[in-house]
């Protein structure tokens, strides 16, 4: 506890209450990946529901949190470094996951709408909360281990490493095709979702430039959900492809 008080803004009661209902659900919608009870999109869309185009609905989760992003620059237009450094990777990160849906990823499939107005509120709110408890952090004493400058090296690790396997998954689907085909190249040698990986050390990154308690409830909450999406993702290319390398983790290399 004492290490904790040394690394995070005190926080109040109600910021508490937020951050342990945050890592709560989102441990909740990880263990439901792990019981067959999947988002659905991507590999996991299910036909007989309710559904928009991937593209649209991809668009349509990421939108509302990176206006949120754009908006705290009007809204809270002052503040210190670490306030700036933490709407700047919000905002960063939110408008890279946009591009990458205009001009990167290649769809194959539907996404459940269901599963949109569930990301999509889940994101916008995440992000939202995120700037706005960094607000009530100003003119607050700092914290006595200061981890932001760390926090935006670890930040820009984990964005470039997501969007180059992107990149790389993107290339494996010829136009109009939609077949799924196991990925190669870079660290999909070594385990199934390195994008994943790299997500989470992307949250990471700003849990450490915020510093507080519901910044890092948030990345732990991601990093919860991504090793049990990681962990299905593993047993449904394990179960389509015969030669799938046995080799290949889910999430992390030798280990895991």
């Amino acid at each position: 506890m004492t290490m904790l008080l040394q690394i995070v803004f005190p926080p109040t009661l109600l910021h508490a209450a937020a951050s342990v209902f945050t890592l709560i659900s989102m441990a909740i919608l990880g263990f439901l990946e792990t019981g067959g009870i999947h988002l659905q999109y991507s590999k996991f869309s299910n036909p007989a529901r309710i559904n928009v185009p991937s593209r649209v609905g991809m668009l349509l989760i990421y939108a509302p949190a990176f206006l949120a992003g754009l908006a705290s620059f009007w809204l809270f237009p002052d503040g210190d470094l670490r306030f700036l450094f933490l709407k700047s990777a919000v905002t960063i990160h939110f408008f890279k996951r946009i591009l990458e849906v205009l001009f990167v990823h290649k769809y194959s499939g539907v996404m459940g709408l269901e599963s949109t107005i569930i990301i999509l509120v889940t994101y916008f709110t995440l992000s939202s909360i995120m700037i706005y408890a960094q607000q009530l952090t100003q003119g607050h004493p700092e914290p006595s281990i200061d981890l932001k400058y760390p926090g935006i090296v670890l930040f820009l690790i984990g964005i470039s490493g997501n969007f180059y396997h992107h990149y790389l998954l993107s290339k494996l689907r010829a136009k109009g095709s939609k077949d799924y085909k196991i990925p190669r190249g870079g660290l999909f040698e070594l385990v199934i979702c390195p994008h994943y990986l790299f997500e989470i050390l992307g949250f990471l990154g700003i849990s450490l430039i915020s510093q507080t308690l519901y910044s890092f409830s948030v990345g732990l909450g991601s990093a919860m959900y991504l090793t049990c999406r990681s962990v299905v993702s593993r047993r449904w290319y394990l179960s389509k492809f015969e030669d799938f390398p046995k080799q290949v983790k889910a999430l992390i290399p030798y280990v895991f």
